[in-house]
């Protein structure tokens, strides 16, 4: 049965592999992005930032809300300014919780809602220099917890905690030879993540095979975050 799905941070390299994913297995995809990108999506909205009353109307039910936007601000905490912390805050927590109220009503009236939010392997482990994104993806984590007990039993909440993942965003780490095999050996699987890993989880979340899961934090990083070589 095709289900209707919409994506925050659609124009992210993660948001359009799973949009091609579940496009391929016949369903719709609506994206919304600060950034242009339409080829990709049944239909699409960009909009200036992802904030209260910042996102377009939508009046068709929805089967799954996606919210993919994230930052990489890696600093000394001496170094962190306010402005940058409220940014990663704003960007990562504070935009989740806005979409979600902005759609709750559409995908309540889903037969079988699913919502996905992105941590990082930060929020669950200590890694130097990721303070700001470590705050603010733990708040993920937590409105993860109490979102899926909340719309239990009829809409799930899970969330995705990815380690590095080859995409644009994270360019600046793995932009080198050096930089790649440096990154490769720190993850216990030795690799970096690709969209496509990342998207396969996403599409299970939302679809049937996962409908006896909510509340998870599942983590896509190669053992990174529980597993010690």
């Amino acid at each position: 049965m095709s289900k209707i799905y919409l994506f925050a941070g659609a124009s992210s390299a993660i948001a359009k592999e799973t949009a091609l994913l579940l496009k391929e297995k016949g369903h719709r995809v609506i994206g919304i992005s600060t950034k242009s990108e339409t080829y990709i999506y049944d239909e699409f909205y960009q909009v200036e930032k992802y904030d209260f009353d910042s996102f377009p109307e939508i009046i068709e039910p929805l089967d799954g809300l996606v919210y993919f936007p994230g930052t990489i601000n890696l600093k000394p905490f001496a170094r962190i300014s306010k402005t940058e912390l409220l940014n990663d805050f704003q960007i990562n927590s504070l935009g989740a919780f806005a979409f979600i109220q902005a759609y709750l009503n559409n995908i309540k009236k889903s037969k079988m809602g699913s919502i996905v939010f992105f941590s990082s392997v930060a929020a669950s482990i200590g890694l130097p220099f990721h303070s700001s994104i470590a705050m603010a993806k733990g708040g993920i984590e937590g409105l993860t917890h109490a979102l899926a007990a909340e719309f239990a039993p009829s809409i799930r909440v899970n969330c995705i905690a990815p380690s590095l993942v080859n995409t644009p965003m994270a360019d600046r780490f793995i932009n080198t030879s050096e930089k790649i095999e440096q990154m490769k050996k720190r993850n216990p699987l030795q690799q970096i993540g690709n969209p496509i890993d990342v998207a396969n989880a996403i599409e299970f979340l939302l679809s049937e095979n996962s409908v006896w899961v909510s509340g998870q934090v599942i983590a896509v990083d190669g053992g990174m975050s529980k597993i010690k070589i």
